[in-house]
């Protein structure tokens, strides 16, 4: 079975990538296309249900497991409200368990209407914000990045001060609404009471690298690599050097970054940036 650490790497490559192109670096984005795009995606909210996002994520599984967890969905229907409960859990258990985010978010998120725990909304939004990071379907998306915001704040209802929640929504705000700045203001707190908090500096340097900040960038990747050996940090680190013409730390940096994701497809892009860099 894949284990998390390993679908992270092979992931990577589209995860960074992506995230880079999308950036609306020096004013890409047109005004007028978010306001589009949140109308689109309204339409599409009522489309994404357990349902769907279950089905879609059977199709990675084998024929035994998909059929384990058919036959817990056939159970949960006729299910009393106090045989509800365990099954719930045993769903969200099985998709956790072939890492699989967005149906254990959904399962998840009916487990933690049911409790209302500060630990069951905040796995839930974990989940929704994991499943949000990696789905390739951009119909999808803005669903579960609305769902994860519910489920941050309702675990900041529970917790006004908890930093994890509150980094959360802060992550969801930047990465995936028109109202970024609404999540910068909740990661900068974060990182006023905690300055080392690796989730906030991620997401506060590539808010750096969206709005043209590069040096702010830098500070917040070093800080993230001072306590964690991460290939997406060196890779972002690379990214602000190249952009403020410091070629010789961009070409490091991206030769850490390729060492420690170790995946063929990244490493060849990287060879492909550090030969550009070095022939300039």
């Amino acid at each position: 079975m894949i284990n998390g650490k390993q679908i992270a790497v092979i992931g990577l490559v589209v995860v960074l990538m992506g995230l880079l192109f999308s950036l609306d670096i020096k004013g890409l984005v047109k005004d007028g296309q978010h306001s589009g795009e949140a109308a689109e995606n309204a339409s599409q909210a009522s489309l994404v249900t357990v349902q769907t996002v279950s089905e879609t994520a059977k199709l990675t599984l084998n024929a035994n497991l998909s059929a384990q967890i058919s036959s817990l969905e056939t159970q949960l229907k006729s299910a009393g409200e106090s045989e509800r409960l365990p099954l719930l859990k045993e769903l969200a258990q099985k998709w956790d368990d072939v890492n699989q985010p967005a149906p254990s978010a959904f399962y998840n998120e009916e487990i933690a209407e049911k409790e209302n725990t500060l630990s069951g909304w905040l796995k839930t939004g974990d989940l929704y914000t994991s499943a949000y990071s990696t789905t390739k379907d951009s119909l999808i998306q803005p669903t579960l990045v609305a769902k994860s915001i519910v489920a941050y704040q309702k675990a900041l209802d529970l917790d006004a001060n908890n930093l994890n929640a509150k980094t959360g929504l802060g992550v969801a705000y930047v990465s995936g609404t028109p109202e970024p700045m609404k999540g910068i203001t909740l990661l900068l707190e974060v990182v006023k009471q905690d300055p080392k908090n690796i989730k906030a500096n991620m997401n506060l340097g590539l808010f750096s690298i969206k709005s043209g900040q590069f040096d702010k960038g830098i500070n917040r990747f070093k800080t993230i690599i001072e306590q964690e050996q991460m290939p997406e940090a060196w890779f972002y680190l690379a990214t602000c050097y190249e952009n403020i013409g410091q070629n010789a730390e961009a070409i490091h940096a991206y030769e850490q970054s390729k060492i420690l994701a170790a995946d063929p497809g990244f490493s060849s892009y990287i060879d492909q940036r550090i030969n550009t860099l070095k022939s300039n």
